[in-house]
């Protein structure tokens, strides 16, 4: 009779909203594709309850977990280091348990940066940031790390957007400057890459729009969405009608989640994995 092994390490997923998440599938799919012993849960966080969630994978011996919205600025205290790009960032998607320690990372913004890369070098390029949390702070860092020209952060709280102007200013040789996310905000003629890095558009709220004038999207402009459900928001949809190639959020969250598989396994895993279970997912036919 065979003896055998049950364990898998537990990895989760904190936040608030989370069902329209779907990284648990393709996460599952990679793990069982590269015969990794590991579970993926997604767990309803709340502000207020973050604490107690903490502790709680501290008492069942999680060997790492993701953080979303809204808890990639508020993990940090609560955590005992930061690696150097977590530090520089500011934010927190990716945690890993080392020796019983819990330790976060930022891999949001190099995730952000392949997928871009795949259409253009952002080297000395203008781009129009919206938004100013956690995967904004990221995406900003890494874009000013590899020489983007100027970035304007844009943002409903105007004070938010300044802080994190400020911070790149501080932090890196990039320019910046803030806005305010008003009722029809006009995208400066020569930008060249736009970036949704809200939560605008997200499932279920489809009909909300980020509020930018349609008409200031120019042909020449890459505009793309972190968002990944709905794959091709609003957003998108409004930019692909004035002539904009268009990026959506696919990328990103496949490439970010390599990085946190190689952070908490030590494993290289296959993109195309993870790629084809939201194919399937979204039913998108490529």
């Amino acid at each position: 009779m065979n003896e055998v092994n049950c364990k898998s390490a537990l990895i989760g997923c904190f936040g608030q909203p989370i069902w329209e998440n779907p990284t648990e599938f393709m996460m599952e799919a990679s793990f069982k594709h590269h015969h990794l012993k590991m579970r993926y849960i997604s767990t309803e966080v709340s502000r207020e309850n973050l604490t107690s969630a903490f502790e709680g994978v501290k008492a069942m011996g999680y060997k790492g977990f993701n953080c979303t919205i809204p808890h990639k600025q508020a993990i940090i205290p609560l955590l005992d280091g930061l690696s150097e790009s977590a530090e520089l960032i500011g934010a927190v998607n990716c945690v890993v348990e080392r020796d019983g320690k819990y330790f976060g990372e930022n891999t949001d913004g190099k995730g952000y940066l392949t997928s871009i890369q795949e259409l253009t070098d952002p080297k000395g390029k203008k781009v129009v940031l919206i938004g100013a949390g956690g995967a904004a702070r990221a995406i900003a860092i890494e874009l000013a790390l590899v020489g983007v020209r100027e970035i304007i952060v844009v943002n409903r709280n105007v004070e938010k957007a300044q802080e994190l102007s400020c911070h790149l200013k501080e932090k890196t040789s990039c320019e910046s400057s803030s806005a305010q996310l008003g009722d029809n905000y006009v995208i400066p003629e020569n930008t060249d890459i736009v970036i949704n890095a809200t939560c605008i558009g997200m499932y279920p709220n489809l009909t909300e729009r980020v509020p930018v004038d349609i008409e200031s999207f120019k042909p020449h402009m890459i505009v793309s969405d972190v968002i990944i459900n709905p794959p091709q928001t609003s957003f998108l949809q409004e930019a692909a009608s004035k002539g904009c190639t268009t990026l959506d959020g696919l990328g990103m969250v496949v490439n970010q989640a390599v990085i946190c598989v190689k952070v908490w396994s030590g494993v290289d895993v296959d993109p195309r994995v993870m790629q084809q279970t939201l194919y399937v997912l979204f039913e998108i036919h490529k």
